[in-house]
Parts: C-alpha cells; sequence; structure tokens
C-alpha cells in the first residue's frame, strides 16, 4: 500500500513529524539511518532541517529521499488521529 507524505516537520534528535496523506500523523526517527548512504549527507541539524514533502515522501537537497512506505512503517502514531 503506498500513503503519501503530504506535510513535514523537523523536530530535534532527527525526527520527523509527518502527516499522511490518510490524515495520520506518524513520528519517525532518522537516526538509526544517519550513518549510511545516503542520507549520512543529512547528518548536520543544518541540512536535515531543509527536509520538505514533495511527490508523495520526504526529501532534501542533493536529490535525497525516503520511501514513502518505509517512513509509514517505520514510524509511530502520535498526536490527534
Amino acid at each position: 500500500m503506498l500513503i503519501d507524505v503530504i506535510s513535514v516537520c523537523t523536530c530535534p534528535e532527527f525526527q520527523l513529524d509527518l502527516e499522511f496523506k490518510n490524515g495520520e500523523r506518524r513520528r519517525f526517527d532518522m537516526r538509526p539511518l544517519l550513518s549510511i548512504k545516503p542520507w549520512n549527507r543529512v547528518a548536520a541539524p543544518a541540512i536535515f532541517n531543509r527536509a520538505r514533502a514533495d511527490y508523495g515522501t520526504v526529501v532534501w537537497p542533493g536529490e535525497i529521499d525516503i520511501a514513502p512506505e518505509t517512513l509509514y512503517d517505520d514510524s509511530v502514531p502520535f498526536g490527534k488521529q
């Protein structure tokens, strides 16, 4: 199942607060990925904080993105559902 990301907010400690097209709000922890290519290129807060929602997922400058399925499957619900 493909669930598009419609908005993203970066949070301290390399967390992403995500809103999905189905209305769910979920939190994704990027820390485990930051030592792996290509995400090691967003390991600096100044770059990490430039995340934006585009094409149904989260993207960063330099053509770095992450699969929306990963964002959904490896995130936890938060806030009002």
